[in-house]
């Protein structure tokens, strides 16, 4: 947890930087001499794993859940355009090699693959830019007052992206790229429906912290029993790949008011 706290710590320190780094570069000169040193698919020499494909203005990165980067050079230090400016101070560059230092972490040893740089990556639709197809259907039958109910849930993607940055283990900076869900649900008792609508994550934001609701996604929904105030939901929200969930405990009436109440 601790070092999940000092990674958010880290994220917010090197945006809160950003905007004073763009203001800089108009006065810069981009050096294109650098940048057309860069292109080609480069490899961490410790690892010996390649990290990324640099390709005209872009960055395309080997862990295919990191959205693809705009890129210059000034003077020795790089720059990478996502949700924030990243910048790593250039220790040494060639044709074939490229020594970087993060802001976080050690100096980052590359060297270019010779023998066939288009083999590791074949540059088509990003994967991060494609949103899931597959609906997850739930369904739940509960007994009351001898009355049999069942509560349906339909996990519907939809291609509104959330925006996650990140740091690889190697000090890369970049950006997560995740998909919203919009999640159905339904009651039936027999064949007679009682209750349906789809719930989304702003149904939900008021409960949250807003920079949490920001980099949150709904990501479960599931249906809890009937009882004497209705029908009883449990919504989950997360950041993807986090350490900690939000559960939303949602009561229904037969009316269809919906009370929401989060779990402490």
């Amino acid at each position: 947890m601790n070092r999940i706290c000092t990674l958010f710590a880290c994220i917010t320190l090197l945006t809160a930087c950003s905007g004073d780094s763009r203001n800089k570069e108009k006065d810069e000169k981009e050096d294109l001499v650098a940048k057309e040193l860069l292109q080609g698919t480069w490899i961490d020499d410790m690892t010996e794993t390649p990290l990324f494909k640099v390709k005209g203005d872009t960055i395309h990165y080997f862990d295919e859940t990191i959205r693809p980067a705009a890129f210059k050079i000034f003077k020795d230090t790089l720059k990478t355009y996502g949700q924030q400016v990243a910048s790593y101070h250039i220790k040494r560059q060639g044709e074939f090699i490229f020594w970087i230092q993060p802001a976080i972490g050690e100096v980052l040893h590359l060297s270019k693959d010779e023998a066939s740089i288009d083999s590791l990556f074949t540059i088509e639709e990003n994967p991060t830019d494609v949103p899931p197809k597959k609906v997850i259907e739930k369904d739940n039958i509960v007994l009351y007052n001898d009355n049999r109910y069942r509560g349906y849930v339909y996990i519907n993607p939809t291609d509104i992206k959330v925006i996650q940055p990140t740091i690889t283990e190697e000090g890369l900076e970049g950006d997560n790229v995740y998909y919203d869900n919009i999640i159905h649900i339904c009651v039936y008792e027999g064949k007679n429906r009682l209750f349906g609508r789809d719930m989304k994550k702003q149904d939900f934001e008021s409960l949250i912290p807003q920079d949490y609701f920001q980099r949150a996604i709904l990501s479960d929904m599931e249906f809890i029993g009937v009882n004497a105030k209705g029908y009883q939901y449990q919504a989950t929200l997360c950041i993807p790949n986090g350490a900690s969930c939000y559960l939303v405990d949602i009561s229904i009436t037969k009316d269809g008011d919906i009370d929401y109440e989060l779990v402490q």
